[in-house]
């Protein structure tokens, strides 16, 4: 049987038809293969950002399950094994109050976590609201809204983050509106980068000529396609969140006890049995530790997929 070349219709992709059947391009192919393969590919291109996603799947489970995983009551006290160390009873130890290391630190991911995704989902969205509309508009919106972002941005996280709590308080909430206020500039200012050059596409123009209203440009042509910043942004952000959440903590102006947090178990006089018992302080700090190198790998890694530069190689 003769083949024939054959034009797929929407596509400029040219297929062959040959005696078994049609033949797709190796381009049209990959274009559909299985999300399966697509990931596993993703795992041998980007394996310390698949390490990290691992991590951060099995901590939002443990999460999750914090009262069906951890041994103990985080907040009970055993005055019978204060400052115990690890031991086949206590994994981790005991702090200075007789309660299980290991328990507080499985629920303080619970609480790192809510606060970290709380505060950076928030953030990140504001941003690439504020920051789409501010190049969809430009002219004198968009420069009295970028200075009011040098203001922002002129302050360090931690330095707007306590200005925040000092205004509004300490406590769950108010941790994460102090977390939230800091990133929604940085995020807008990303955002924006890529939303200028959205702006002059021609799709823009024509839902311009067919009179669509300004807001239904900004969130139905122009939001989408930033989705990539973004996401990068977001992952980014969930890293910085848990740290100045445990920061807060352990100045004493974050959550506040009876609450298991990482940064509180830092503040409870852990310093002081840095020598009699340093697993107070070790296991806390690596908790922290571990978890923002985790969420700054998996940003790094998504960053790096959604980069046309290297997307290719």
């Amino acid at each position: 049987m003769p083949e024939h070349t054959l034009v797929t219709p929407g596509t400029d992709a040219i297929a062959v038809a040959g005696p078994h059947g049609l033949v797709e391009p190796e381009e049209l192919a990959a274009a559909r293969a299985p999300f399966a393969k697509a990931f596993f590919k993703w795992i041998r291109r980007q394996p310390l950002g698949a390490v990290s996603a691992a991590f951060v799947l099995g901590m939002i489970i443990i999460a999750i399950f914090a009262p069906q995983v951890a041994p103990h009551d985080p907040v009970q006290n055993h005055y019978e094994a204060m400052e115990v160390a690890p031991n086949a009873e206590f994994w981790l130890g005991t702090d200075q109050f007789g309660r299980d290391l290991l328990s507080r630190i499985i629920w303080g991911a619970r609480t790192a976590l809510f606060i970290g995704f709380t505060s950076a989902f928030i953030g990140a969205t504001l941003g690439l609201v504020l920051g789409v509309g501010s190049a969809y508009f430009g002219g004198r919106v968009d420069l009295l809204f970028q200075r009011i972002m040098d203001v922002f941005l002129a302050f360090p996280l931690i330095i707007m983050a306590l200005a925040v709590v000092a205004i509004f308080g300490t406590g769950a909430q108010n941790v994460i509106i102090a977390i939230t206020i800091p990133f929604i500039p940085r995020c807008a200012r990303v955002v924006r980068s890529s939303a200028l050059a959205i702006r002059e596409m021609p799709y823009v123009d024509a839902a311009r000529a067919l009179g669509y209203g300004h807001l239904r440009i900004i969130l139905r042509h122009m939001v989408p396609n930033c989705v990539a910043p973004f996401l990068i942004m977001l992952t980014t952000f969930l890293g910085q969140a848990i740290l100045l959440e445990a920061s807060l903590s352990y100045l004493g102006l974050g959550v506040q006890e009876p609450t298991a947090a990482w940064g509180l178990m830092l503040q409870g006089g852990a310093e002081e049995y840095a020598e009699s018992a340093p697993w107070i302080a070790v296991f806390p700090g690596l908790a922290i530790t571990i978890a923002v190198f985790a969420f700054n790998l998996l940003g790094d890694s998504i960053r790096d997929t959604f980069d046309p530069k290297l997307r290719s190689r």
